[in-house]
């Protein structure tokens, strides 16, 4: 099943963030070579692609795995929740319609 992984930056954490992005680019390309990413990426705390020191808002993570519970467990090894990037993460079941 698809799940949803919402994850909201802790303030100041910028930093954090692009010194674990590497190793959480990594774990990402490796759920994308198992085929069961759907799509994976940051949200920037600004309107713009590059918000520069505004950083960002937080991450969002869809991708296929055995349970929720899979799920949690993957997302609490990432890099970035280890680094404390999160203030906060949530795990939802998702349902893809469209396209």
């Amino acid at each position: 099943m698809l799940y949803a992984l919402i994850c909201e930056d802790a303030p100041g954490s910028l930093d954090a963030r692009m010194n674990a992005r590497p190793a959480h680019l990594a774990r990402l390309e490796a759920l994308r070579d198992e085929g069961r990413l759907i799509v994976a990426g940051p949200m920037p705390a600004i309107d713009s692609p590059d918000p520069g020191p505004a950083g960002f808002f937080g991450s969002l993570v869809i991708a296929e795995f055995a349970s929720q519970g899979d799920a949690e467990r993957w997302l609490a090894e990432d890099p970035y929740v280890k680094a404390g990037v999160f203030a906060r993460v949530s795990v939802r079941p998702y349902k893809k319609v469209l396209p």
